[in-house]
Protein backbone atom coordinates (compact mmCIF):
# COMPACT_ATOMS: atom_id res chain seq x y z
CA UNK A 1 0.00 0.00 0.00
CA UNK A 2 1.17 3.58 -0.90
CA UNK A 3 1.99 5.66 2.31
CA UNK A 4 2.45 9.81 2.26
CA UNK A 5 5.35 10.91 4.64
CA UNK A 6 3.89 13.51 6.27
CA UNK A 7 5.71 16.00 8.39
CA UNK A 8 3.61 18.07 10.98
CA UNK A 9 5.25 21.17 12.53
CA UNK A 10 6.77 20.51 16.21
CA UNK A 11 6.74 23.29 18.66
CA UNK A 12 5.03 26.66 18.64
CA UNK A 13 2.49 25.88 15.69
CA UNK A 14 2.11 22.41 16.59
CA UNK A 15 -1.40 22.67 18.65
CA UNK A 16 -3.02 24.48 15.61
CA UNK A 17 -1.83 22.35 13.24
CA UNK A 18 -3.60 19.39 15.24
CA UNK A 19 -6.84 21.22 15.29
CA UNK A 20 -6.92 22.52 11.90
CA UNK A 21 -6.54 18.92 11.03
CA UNK A 22 -9.27 17.74 13.48
CA UNK A 23 -11.29 20.04 11.94
CA UNK A 24 -11.07 18.56 8.54
CA UNK A 25 -12.01 15.51 9.31
CA UNK A 26 -8.35 13.40 10.71
CA UNK A 27 -8.01 12.54 14.06
CA UNK A 28 -4.32 12.57 14.78
CA UNK A 29 -3.17 11.61 18.38
CA UNK A 30 0.29 12.37 19.93
CA UNK A 31 2.23 10.48 22.40
CA UNK A 32 4.39 12.93 24.46
CA UNK A 33 7.19 9.91 23.92
CA UNK A 34 6.92 9.65 20.49
CA UNK A 35 7.31 12.06 17.37
CA UNK A 36 5.26 9.83 15.75
CA UNK A 37 1.56 10.28 15.69
CA UNK A 38 -0.93 7.98 15.09
CA UNK A 39 -4.08 9.23 12.35
CA UNK A 40 -6.68 7.59 11.19
CA UNK A 41 -5.74 7.14 8.02
CA UNK A 42 -3.50 4.17 7.02
CA UNK A 43 -2.53 6.31 4.21
CA UNK A 44 -0.52 8.83 5.74
CA UNK A 45 2.24 8.38 7.74
CA UNK A 46 2.76 11.36 10.45
CA UNK A 47 6.01 12.50 12.09
CA UNK A 48 6.46 15.61 14.10
CA UNK A 49 9.55 18.22 13.38
CA UNK A 50 10.54 21.17 14.08
CA UNK A 51 9.45 23.79 11.90
CA UNK A 52 13.36 25.12 11.20
CA UNK A 53 14.11 21.59 9.87
CA UNK A 54 10.92 20.79 7.66
CA UNK A 55 11.92 22.20 4.22
CA UNK A 56 15.40 20.19 4.59
CA UNK A 57 13.59 17.04 5.22
CA UNK A 58 11.20 17.22 2.42
CA UNK A 59 13.83 18.37 0.06
CA UNK A 60 15.98 15.50 0.76
CA UNK A 61 13.03 13.07 0.08
CA UNK A 62 13.21 12.11 3.83
CA UNK A 63 9.41 13.29 4.08
CA UNK A 64 7.01 13.58 0.83
CA UNK A 65 5.46 16.20 2.53
CA UNK A 66 4.77 18.84 5.22
CA UNK A 67 3.76 21.98 6.79
CA UNK A 68 6.16 25.07 7.63
CA UNK A 69 6.75 28.89 7.33
CA UNK A 70 7.52 30.60 4.53
CA UNK A 71 10.54 31.85 6.78
CA UNK A 72 12.21 28.47 7.22
CA UNK A 73 11.94 27.63 3.47
CA UNK A 74 13.85 30.95 2.35
CA UNK A 75 16.14 30.66 5.38
CA UNK A 76 16.94 27.49 4.27
CA UNK A 77 17.06 28.05 0.50
CA UNK A 78 15.00 24.97 0.13
CA UNK A 79 14.23 23.20 -3.10
CA UNK A 80 10.61 22.79 -2.31
CA UNK A 81 7.29 22.82 -3.93
CA UNK A 82 4.95 25.22 -2.40
CA UNK A 83 1.85 23.70 -3.12
CA UNK A 84 -0.74 26.27 -0.54
CA UNK A 85 -1.17 28.20 1.45
CA UNK A 86 -2.23 27.48 5.05
CA UNK A 87 -3.09 31.27 6.53
CA UNK A 88 -3.18 29.94 10.45
CA UNK A 89 -1.06 30.74 13.04
CA UNK A 90 -1.04 29.93 17.16
CA UNK A 91 -3.15 33.20 17.91
CA UNK A 92 -4.20 33.76 14.77
CA UNK A 93 -5.62 32.49 11.54
CA UNK A 94 -3.53 35.70 9.79
CA UNK A 95 -0.01 36.01 8.45
CA UNK A 96 2.92 36.69 10.99
CA UNK A 97 6.04 38.91 10.59
CA UNK A 98 9.69 38.69 11.10
CA UNK A 99 10.52 42.14 12.47
CA UNK A 100 13.55 44.60 13.00
CA UNK A 101 13.15 45.72 16.73
CA UNK A 102 14.91 48.19 18.90
CA UNK A 103 14.92 49.38 22.60
CA UNK A 104 11.96 51.91 22.37
CA UNK A 105 14.56 55.11 23.62
CA UNK A 106 17.27 53.95 20.67
CA UNK A 107 18.14 56.57 18.53
CA UNK A 108 18.21 53.81 15.43
CA UNK A 109 15.21 54.57 12.88
CA UNK A 110 15.80 52.28 10.20
CA UNK A 111 17.50 49.25 8.71
CA UNK A 112 20.46 52.14 7.37
CA UNK A 113 21.29 53.35 11.01
CA UNK A 114 22.72 49.35 12.28
CA UNK A 115 25.94 50.13 9.97
CA UNK A 116 28.54 48.21 12.24
CA UNK A 117 25.80 47.04 14.90
CA UNK A 118 24.81 43.52 15.84
CA UNK A 119 21.59 42.02 15.17
CA UNK A 120 20.14 38.83 17.09
CA UNK A 121 18.29 36.43 15.31
CA UNK A 122 17.37 32.84 14.63
CA UNK A 123 16.86 33.93 11.31
CA UNK A 124 20.19 34.11 10.35
CA UNK A 125 20.09 33.40 6.57
CA UNK A 126 17.05 35.53 6.01
CA UNK A 127 18.46 38.59 7.99
CA UNK A 128 22.07 38.86 6.47
CA UNK A 129 20.25 39.02 3.05
CA UNK A 130 17.99 41.84 3.87
CA UNK A 131 20.57 43.79 5.26
CA UNK A 132 22.45 43.12 1.89
CA UNK A 133 19.52 44.36 0.30
CA UNK A 134 19.66 47.34 1.64
CA UNK A 135 23.80 47.91 1.28
CA UNK A 136 23.96 47.79 5.61
CA UNK A 137 26.93 45.41 6.99
CA UNK A 138 26.12 44.47 10.69
CA UNK A 139 27.04 41.42 12.35
CA UNK A 140 24.15 39.02 12.77
CA UNK A 141 24.43 36.49 15.65
CA UNK A 142 22.19 33.41 16.14
CA UNK A 143 20.15 33.27 19.23
CA UNK A 144 18.73 30.36 21.05
CA UNK A 145 15.72 32.01 21.97
CA UNK A 146 14.73 35.07 24.87
CA UNK A 147 15.73 37.63 22.08
CA UNK A 148 13.39 40.14 23.21
CA UNK A 149 16.09 40.57 26.45
CA UNK A 150 19.13 41.03 24.43
CA UNK A 151 18.91 45.02 23.36
CA UNK A 152 20.41 47.09 24.36
CA UNK A 153 23.09 45.10 26.18
CA UNK A 154 23.95 42.10 24.52
CA UNK A 155 22.54 43.27 20.75
CA UNK A 156 21.98 46.49 19.59
CA UNK A 157 18.81 45.35 17.73
CA UNK A 158 16.93 42.27 16.61
CA UNK A 159 14.87 40.07 13.90
CA UNK A 160 12.23 38.54 15.99
CA UNK A 161 8.24 37.04 14.73
CA UNK A 162 5.57 38.43 16.02
CA UNK A 163 1.90 38.18 15.20
CA UNK A 164 0.61 41.13 17.25
CA UNK A 165 4.03 42.91 18.82
CA UNK A 166 2.48 42.63 22.25
CA UNK A 167 5.83 40.65 23.54
CA UNK A 168 7.72 43.25 21.75
CA UNK A 169 6.36 46.17 23.36
CA UNK A 170 6.53 44.12 26.52
CA UNK A 171 9.88 43.88 26.65
CA UNK A 172 10.33 47.97 25.50
CA UNK A 173 10.66 47.24 22.05
CA UNK A 174 9.47 49.00 19.28
CA UNK A 175 9.18 47.82 15.48
CA UNK A 176 11.27 49.72 13.03
CA UNK A 177 10.73 47.31 9.45
CA UNK A 178 9.12 44.34 8.28
CA UNK A 179 11.72 41.72 7.59
CA UNK A 180 9.75 39.40 6.12
CA UNK A 181 5.74 37.79 5.84
CA UNK A 182 5.03 34.70 6.61
CA UNK A 183 2.66 31.88 6.79
CA UNK A 184 2.40 28.13 6.91
CA UNK A 185 2.78 26.28 3.66
CA UNK A 186 2.09 22.91 2.90
CA UNK A 187 5.32 21.74 0.95
CA UNK A 188 5.78 18.42 -1.23
CA UNK A 189 9.36 17.15 -2.34
CA UNK A 190 9.72 17.31 -6.13
CA UNK A 191 9.83 13.98 -6.89
CA UNK A 192 7.10 12.93 -4.36
CA UNK A 193 5.04 15.47 -6.44
CA UNK A 194 5.38 13.82 -9.81
CA UNK A 195 4.04 10.66 -8.23
CA UNK A 196 0.57 10.65 -9.02
CA UNK A 197 -0.66 8.75 -5.94
CA UNK A 198 1.02 10.93 -4.05
CA UNK A 199 -0.12 14.25 -5.78
CA UNK A 200 -3.68 13.14 -5.28
CA UNK A 201 -3.04 12.43 -2.16
CA UNK A 202 -1.68 15.61 -1.24
CA UNK A 203 -4.27 17.99 -3.01
CA UNK A 204 -6.99 15.68 -1.43
CA UNK A 205 -5.58 16.58 2.10
CA UNK A 206 -5.01 20.44 0.93
CA UNK A 207 -9.11 20.77 0.02
CA UNK A 208 -9.67 19.41 3.72
CA UNK A 209 -7.13 21.69 5.56
CA UNK A 210 -8.41 24.58 3.30
CA UNK A 211 -11.94 24.26 3.42
CA UNK A 212 -11.38 24.13 7.44
CA UNK A 213 -9.20 27.33 7.47
CA UNK A 214 -12.30 28.89 5.33
CA UNK A 215 -15.07 27.78 8.02
CA UNK A 216 -12.84 29.22 10.64
CA UNK A 217 -15.12 32.14 12.18
CA UNK A 218 -17.78 31.39 10.63
CA UNK A 219 -21.51 29.60 11.35
CA UNK A 220 -24.43 28.38 9.39
CA UNK A 221 -27.79 30.07 9.70
CA UNK A 222 -30.86 28.30 9.13
CA UNK A 223 -34.49 30.17 9.37
CA UNK A 224 -38.18 29.84 7.68
CA UNK A 225 -39.78 32.93 6.47
CA UNK A 226 -43.59 33.13 4.68
CA UNK A 227 -42.68 34.02 1.23
CA UNK A 228 -44.52 37.66 1.34
CA UNK A 229 -41.18 38.36 4.30
CA UNK A 230 -38.81 37.02 1.67
CA UNK A 231 -37.43 40.18 0.68
CA UNK A 232 -37.33 41.54 3.76
CA UNK A 233 -35.25 38.58 5.21
CA UNK A 234 -33.25 38.88 2.41
CA UNK A 235 -32.20 42.66 3.17
CA UNK A 236 -30.86 41.97 6.76
CA UNK A 237 -28.58 38.85 5.56
CA UNK A 238 -25.29 40.05 4.30
CA UNK A 239 -24.90 40.38 0.66
CA UNK A 240 -21.20 38.35 -0.34
CA UNK A 241 -23.07 35.32 -1.38
CA UNK A 242 -26.95 34.61 -2.20
CA UNK A 243 -28.46 32.12 0.32
CA UNK A 244 -29.74 28.91 -0.70
CA UNK A 245 -34.17 29.02 -0.61
CA UNK A 246 -36.01 26.48 -0.28
CA UNK A 247 -39.69 25.72 -0.77
CA UNK A 248 -41.58 24.02 2.37
CA UNK A 249 -44.67 21.84 2.35
CA UNK A 250 -46.41 24.31 2.78
CA UNK A 251 -46.21 26.56 -0.48
CA UNK A 252 -46.89 30.30 1.66
CA UNK A 253 -43.21 29.12 3.28
CA UNK A 254 -39.66 28.42 2.16
CA UNK A 255 -36.38 27.65 4.21
CA UNK A 256 -33.36 29.88 3.75
CA UNK A 257 -30.08 28.76 4.90
CA UNK A 258 -26.86 30.60 4.52
CA UNK A 259 -23.13 31.11 6.14
CA UNK A 260 -22.21 34.34 7.88
CA UNK A 261 -19.43 35.73 9.84
CA UNK A 262 -20.21 34.32 13.47
CA UNK A 263 -19.39 37.89 15.50
CA UNK A 264 -22.49 38.85 13.27
CA UNK A 265 -24.58 36.62 14.50
CA UNK A 266 -25.62 38.98 18.26
CA UNK A 267 -26.95 41.94 15.30
CA UNK A 268 -28.49 39.73 12.56
CA UNK A 269 -30.83 37.45 14.59
CA UNK A 270 -32.37 40.38 16.59
CA UNK A 271 -33.01 41.85 12.84
CA UNK A 272 -34.41 39.11 10.91
CA UNK A 273 -36.39 37.90 13.93
CA UNK A 274 -37.76 41.78 13.36
CA UNK A 275 -38.47 40.93 9.68
CA UNK A 276 -40.96 38.06 10.72
CA UNK A 277 -38.43 34.61 10.41
CA UNK A 278 -39.02 31.87 12.75
CA UNK A 279 -37.42 29.04 13.53
CA UNK A 280 -33.99 30.37 13.49
CA UNK A 281 -31.55 27.86 14.33
CA UNK A 282 -27.17 28.66 14.04
CA UNK A 283 -24.66 25.75 13.45
CA UNK A 284 -21.11 25.42 13.79
CA UNK A 285 -19.14 24.61 10.32
CA UNK A 286 -16.19 22.49 10.39
CA UNK A 287 -15.36 22.65 6.69
CA UNK A 288 -16.68 25.07 3.80
CA UNK A 289 -14.99 23.26 0.15
CA UNK A 290 -15.28 26.48 -2.75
Amino acid sequence: MSVLKLGLPKGSLQDASLQLFRRAGYEINVSSRSYFPSIDDDEIQCMLIRAQEMARYVEDGILDAGLTGKDWIEENESNVIEVADLVYAKQTFGKVRWVLAVPEKSPFQSVKDLQGKIIATELVGVTKRYLERNGVKAKVEFSWGATEVKPPVLADAIVEVTETGSSLRANGLRIVETVLESNTKFIVNPGSWENAWKRQKVETVIMLLQGAIEAAGKVGLMLNVLRADLEKVLAVLPALKMPTISALSDSDWVAVNTVIEEKTVREIIPRLKAANAQGIVEYPLNKIVV
